[in-house]
């Protein structure tokens, strides 16, 4: 578990759009280790945790891309019913809200990522990691 960079772009709602920026990222060596999208009208919202978030960062400027970059919490976990609702407990005790999470894991995986956005991600990972 540990606190890490998650950078937002905001593209284009249009077919090509995140191929074009996930090409530019893989042309970068940057590698994407969580993705998470959202959509609105006009445009999409891409919520990334990469290898090299500064890199990443010189990728879309230099394409003209907005992006903006927020520390969140990255946690290795096991993969097994309860699992969220035991973090989302500690860290309600802590009076710490999740503002939003993503994951994905292979059913049969041990382990899984997960990507929390918190209030307070140091009070947060405090308060995960029993310190």
């Amino acid at each position: 578990m540990q606190i890490t960079k998650q950078l937002a772009i905001f593209l284009d709602n249009r077919p090509g759009t995140l191929a074009r920026m996930a090409e530019a990222l893989a042309e970068a060596k940057v590698n994407i280790y969580a993705i998470s999208t959202s959509d609105t009208v006009d445009h999409s919202v891409v919520r990334l945790v990469v290898s090299d978030y500064r890199k990443a960062l010189e990728v879309f400027e230099e394409r003209g891309a907005l992006a903006v970059e927020d520390d969140v919490l990255m946690i290795d976990g096991s993969n097994k019913p309860g699992e969220l609702a035991a973090i989302a407990e500690q860290l309600a005790k802590a009076k710490i809200n999740i503002e939003y999470c993503y994951s994905a894991t292979p059913p049969l995986a041990k382990k899984g990522l997960m990507i929390l956005r918190v209030t307070n991600p140091a009070k947060a990972l405090k308060a995960l990691s029993g310190t």
